[in-house]
């Protein structure tokens, strides 16, 4: 597994949350931190 690097902005990708909002990754640019979390084998 490579090294993750720091100061890269993430690419933008738009999912549901858990609601079945729409969220989209660069909505939150410059305004927050985020942290995502995806789990393996959640269904």
């Amino acid at each position: 597994m490579s090294k993750m690097q720091i100061d890269i902005d993430a690419p933008d990708f738009v999912l549901n949350d858990f609601t079945g909002k729409e969220f989209s990754l660069s909505s939150y640019r410059n305004l927050k931190n985020v942290l995502l979390i995806f789990n393996r084998g959640f269904l």
